[in-house]
């Protein structure tokens, strides 16, 4: 039973891992369309393709307010960080209280 233990504790450390990263992905995203990139540059095109899936749903519910500001990153964030604080905990708590 320490196996199933150990493998819930590894998914619930690399969902973190995961999600960490993607934040942070989500924060360059938001830091390079401030300064208006070369869209050829392999790395902002890779940052694009990665977080444009999820913006795209987000702003079909979310309308672009006025001035072109765009809260879907916002609520991506909130999102994830949310999944952050519930997903892994839980898993967590879900591997200690397995005997």
């Amino acid at each position: 039973m320490f196996v199933f233990t150990n493998f819930l504790s590894a998914v619930a450390l690399l969902v973190d891992l995961l999600l960490s990263a993607y934040m942070w992905l989500i924060i360059g995203r938001v830091i390079v369309s401030w300064v208006n990139p070369d869209p050829y540059n392999p790395i902002v095109s890779t940052l694009y393709q990665v977080t444009e899936p999820p913006l795209a749903r987000i702003r079909r519910f979310l309308p672009i307010l006025g001035g072109g500001l765009d809260f879907s990153p916002a609520l991506l964030l909130m999102l994830l960080y949310f999944l952050r604080i519930f997903i892994v905990p839980t898993l967590q708590q879900l591997a200690l209280n397995i005997h």
